[in-house]
Parts: C-alpha cells; structure tokens; sequence
C-alpha cells in the first residue's frame, strides 16, 4: 500500500487521534463518574501510566517483528512468568551465595537467556516442521505454563532484593526505570525495521515468503532470530516488571498476549505480515494503557475491561479486512 493514501492514514495515523479521543473522553467522564479526586490527566498519573504500558510494551515491539514477518506467538505470557521464576529463584541458589550484589547480573543473564532459548524452540518447530506458528506456540503456551506450574507448583515464588527494588524505582528526568527501557527497546526495534536488512527482509517475508525465498532471503534462520528476540524481550520484560515486585505467581502473565496482539493490530500492523509501524505499535500500547487506566478511572470493572478491548480487537480487525480489499481492488484498476 503506497504511503500517503486514506487507508495508510487510517492504519498509522488514526491511533494518535484514538489516543487523543481518549485522552479527552476519560478526562470528562472522570469529573462525572470518577470517585478519585485526582484528574486523570495529572502528570503523575501520566508518567505513571508509561511505567504500567512497559511490561505489555517491551513485549509488543517483538510481536510487531513476529506479525510482519506474517507469524503469531500466543508463547510470550508464559515465556514472561517462566523467566520471572527463574530470575527470582536462582537469586538465592546457594552456588552464587558468595556473589553478594553481584548475583543479580547474573541473575538477569539466566533470565534472558532463558527468553531466548525458548523463542529459538518456536522458530526452530516452525522452521523445520512447516507447522503454522498459531498452532506451534499455541503449544508452547501450554507448555511453557506447564513448566511454571511444575517449577514451584501452585506456590508463588518470592525474593525481594532491595538493590533490584532501588534500581527498578529509580527515576530519571521524571521517568521511571521501566519507561527507560520502554522507550530504548521502542527506539532499537525502530531502527532494526526500518535502517537494517534484517528489518527490510521481514517486511519482504511477511508480504511474499515464495517471493522472499526466491530473492535469496534465508527465510527459516530469519524466523528463528525473531522468535529468540521476542524471547528475549519477554524475559527483558519479567526482569524489569520483576525486579520491583519481586514475587510472581502461577498464573501472571495470562492474557499478555491477547493485550498484546489487540495493541499491535490496533497500531496498524496486518495479522497475514507484510506491514507495521513501530512507532505505531507504541501508540498501540499507550491506547490499551489509557483504556484501562481510563475504565478504573470512572469505576469500571475488569471484567467491564477485558470486554471493551475485545470489542476493540474485533471492530479493529474488521476494518483491516475492509480496507486491505478496498486496497486490492484499487490495484486492479
């Protein structure tokens, strides 16, 4: 589709004004309905808002690699309490008892090397096997949460260390640490899809696979590299989030990736691959953030929540539909 045109507008351009929409909505809503004295547009609430968007976030640039390369992982929420356990437990392995401070970087390392040891699993299943990534991470959801429940049974997993509470508490020019790494993995991912040829070879893979095979790109490792980044960015995610909290239960990290896809698609990305916008999943996510945080503002419920982003989901993906097949038949004429 040819930059510049309606529907190039509608799919990047439109979720600034959706936030723009809601930003406004919330705002006089929540002088009617909200029982917080707080305006909902104070800055606090605000900078606060970026922190709560950087677990979903960090996770959304690597869908957004997955998605235009024309794949899926429904594998991230599990990934993310996966290597949650394992950063929390092996802090207090009795082998890095004599490391001191020093066990977190390691810590952090088994994390993510945990992340990316189970994408490269996906990208190699999908890779050699052929099998659809839908239905491999599919999976390797249920398995990967399997792990988490053997792992510690039903028991949460606990250890707070006060230098990770510090560090993940800490602000700088008024933001928080997990906004930080937010907006530095936004900035990365942006410059690896749109200034690297890895970047240009996904959008080439997600648009024609036969084509892209043909052009000599090596489809397979491609896939593979991109599963192990969306690895890695689930565990980067867990140790931010992880890193203050310090306790992670079962079942966390359950329906990340419907919030997840639902803020890509809404950023303008195609489910079948081939297109995205960065930057527009960015706006994916502070949308799905705003509605959330909008929703409790003025006493909804999550139920309430989980519904209105289904409703979203669907209304966006049908106006894809449409504008894809307005955007075929303009190409005929």
């Amino acid at each position: 589709m040819q930059a510049g045109t309606p529907s190039t507008f509608l799919k990047r351009g439109a979720i600034w004004g959706f936030i723009l929409f809601e930003l406004i909505f919330f705002s006089v809503a929540g002088e009617i309905l909200s029982l917080s004295e707080k305006a909902f547009m104070d800055l606090d609430n605000m900078l606060l808002l970026f922190k709560q968007s950087a677990p979903i976030g960090i996770i959304a640039m690597g869908m957004t690699i997955i998605m235009i390369n024309g794949n899926i992982d429904l594998s991230v929420g599990a990934t993310f309490a996966l290597c949650a356990i394992v950063l929390l437990d092996s802090l207090t392995w009795p082998i890095f008892a004599g490391l001191g401070d020093w066990v977190i970087p390691v810590s952090w390392g088994l994390a993510l090397l945990t992340g990316v040891a189970l994408g490269a699993i996906n990208g190699m299943i999908v890779w050699k096997t052929g099998v659809d990534a839908f239905i491999v991470t599919l999976g390797s959801m249920l398995g990967y949460r399997g792990l988490v429940f053997m792992y510690n049974g039903e028991q949460p997993t606990s250890h707070l260390n006060w230098t990770l509470v510090d560090f993940a508490e800490a602000q700088f020019l008024g933001l928080h640490t997990a906004t930080w790494f937010l907006l530095a993995v936004t900035l990365v991912i942006w410059f690896v899809m749109t200034r690297t040829i890895h970047g240009r070879n996904a959008y080439a893979i997600g648009d024609n696979r036969e084509a892209a095979v043909n052009a000599g790109i090596r489809v397979g490792p491609h896939m593979v590299i991109n599963f192990m980044i969306i690895g890695f960015l689930a565990a980067l995610s867990a140790v931010v989030f992880y890193s203050e909290s310090g306790s992670v239960n079962p079942n966390d990290g359950e329906l990340y990736e419907l919030w997840i896809i639902t803020a890509v698609v809404l950023g303008g990305t195609k489910l079948t691959g081939g297109a995205g916008s960065v930057i527009s999943t960015f706006g994916g996510v502070l949308a799905i953030q705003l509605l959330r945080k909008g929703l409790g503002h003025i006493g909804a419920d999550t139920s309430t929540v989980n519904l209105v982003i289904g409703l979203i989901l669907i209304a966006v993906l049908y106006l894809d539909r449409q504008l894809n097949r307005k955007g075929a038949e303009e190409l005929k004429t």
